[in-house]
């Protein structure tokens, strides 16, 4: 079993600034914790995401961990120009170490998409041209590549990752049909979803992988993300938690709200003690968090917990008690 954190990098109650410093520190913390990976949503347009460019953030990451894999969850790819995301590729895998890992996807707002002059209809298409076209390029030698969005000819990759034939990839999904094309290229997934529906995700997944001839004790990664803190006093986590959640919801729904429009396959109730109920925060004591992991882990068949210590307006000293809770009840037993 490994561990994680996912973040979206959310504005806080501080400055910009201060929101930057209090991540970065917090790498610090997970990489001495023993974390296996960072992950970081990209967002465009709204306080859900302080981060739009991850591999700008990435970088300093990298140079504040020696351990931690790092990675966006995702890189949009329509989103991008695609030969300069596929030359960021190699310099963080390079300036990292080897240590990165590439989350692809079309991203999961058109409205955001829109900002970008990327028509929805248009999405799933430009972002299976731009994966090939950066798949082909990290092999190295000239890249020629054809395509109905984007061509390139001749051009001499001078960069190369470390990682080969290149960094791990992963991708988001929540239904068991969309297992298919990762467990037959060996790409690794995070969900959102109960861990019931997880269960449903995994099971399909190691049934694919094992069609298409893989090794169950090489599997690729198989993670689920929950909201998470943990403090002495239940009372105080849950406080903690309530406020917190507030703000992270509101800059989640935002965009939507404004536009009239409600995002797909995602329920962000109003109130945290419904979302709790569902199993998608786990609060409380440390003991009381460590059972909740474990059961949830048991559950969903996963053999990657992520967690989200960071959202709303946690500050650094909430957060950091929470990781040190994490791995003296969960990481450590």
């Amino acid at each position: 079993m490994k561990y994680g954190a996912f973040d979206h990098v959310d504005f806080g109650a501080g400055s910009l600034q201060d929101l930057y410093k209090m991540r970065l520190a917090l790498i610090e913390k997970y990489d001495a914790a023993g974390f296996y990976g960072y992950h970081q949503a990209e967002h465009h347009g709204t306080k859900l995401g302080a981060s739009p460019s991850p591999s700008v953030f990435l970088a300093a990451a990298s140079q504040r961990s020696t351990r931690l894999r790092l990675g966006a969850m995702v890189f949009c790819l329509p989103l991008y120009q695609p030969v300069r995301l596929l030359e960021e590729i190699c310099m963080l895998d390079q300036i990292s170490g080897g240590r990165l890992d590439v989350g692809i996807g079309r991203g999961i707002s058109p409205i955001e998409g829109d900002f970008f002059g990327v028509e929805p209809a248009e999405g799933p298409a430009i972002y299976r041209e731009y994966l090939a076209l950066i798949l082909q390029g990290l092999k190295g030698g000239e890249l020629d590549f054809e395509g109905k969005t984007y061509s390139v000819a001749n051009m001499p990759m001078v960069l190369e990752p470390v990682q080969r034939p290149h960094p791990p990839l992963w991708v988001g999904l929540g239904q068991p049909d969309a297992t298919v094309w990762p467990a037959q290229n060996g790409v690794n997934v995070i969900s959102n979803v109960t861990a019931s529906q997880m269960r449903t995700v995994t099971d399909r997944y190691r049934q694919e992988w094992a069609a298409h001839g893989g090794a169950q004790d090489a599997l690729p990664l198989l993670g689920l993300t929950r909201h998470m803190v943990i403090a002495e006093d239940r009372e105080e986590a849950w406080a903690i938690a309530r406020r917190a959640y507030e703000p992270w919801r509101s800059h989640f729904m935002a965009l939507w709200d404004r536009e009239g429009m409600k995002p797909a396959n995602i329920r962000l109730p109003h109130d945290f003690n419904e979302f709790a109920a569902e199993g998608r925060a786990f609060v409380g004591a440390p003991d009381d968090v460590a059972a909740q992991v474990h059961a949830c882990i048991e559950e969903s068949g996963i053999n990657y917990f992520i967690a989200r210590f960071a959202f709303g307006d946690i500050s650094y000293e909430e957060a950091a008690r929470s990781v040190d809770f994490f791995k003296e009840y969960v990481i450590d037993t």
